[in-house]
């Protein structure tokens, strides 16, 4: 029976979606630039105080265009590019390498009768999300 990185995506989808998983993935770039922007045109108006002002509200800037950009998690699985797929499915097949299933209904069936898994799943994304998206994890009640 071949493993389809499919399967394994939907049913990394259902997981979260039960839990209300939402992350954000940090954009510290596109802050530090604004921060680097804005800092820059204070020091040319204003000489040095205005440097420190303009690095001050460039920072404030920069902090308050990245916070909040929480999406579900099952829409960042879905979107994750086939590479990035398929590394998150060699973790989650190295866990579920001993069931047997024949599609994404019987395998998501399988492993929400067992709470062990679910759980061995969920840390695994949570890991995966935090270390390689560099994202912040929330849960929605």
């Amino acid at each position: 029976m071949p493993v389809v990185v499919e399967d394994i995506m939907k049913l990394l989808c259902s997981i979260s979606g039960e839990r209300k998983m939402r992350a954000a993935v940090k954009h510290s770039g596109r802050g530090a630039l604004v921060t680097g922007a804005v800092a820059f045109v204070g020091g040319l108006v204003g000489g040095p105080p205005g440097l420190a002002v303009g690095g001050a509200v460039g920072g404030l800037l920069g902090a308050w265009m990245t916070s909040g950009q929480f999406k579900p998690v099952p829409q960042i699985i879905m979107e994750l590019p086939p590479a990035e797929q398929r590394k998150l499915f060699n973790e989650a097949a190295a866990i579920l390498r001993h069931l047997e299933w024949t599609d994404a209904v019987q395998l998501t069936a399988l492993v929400m009768g067992s709470e062990a898994l679910q759980r061995q799943l969920l840390a695994m994304l949570v890991s995966y999300i935090s270390k390689e998206l560099r994202a912040e994890i929330q849960y929605d009640d």
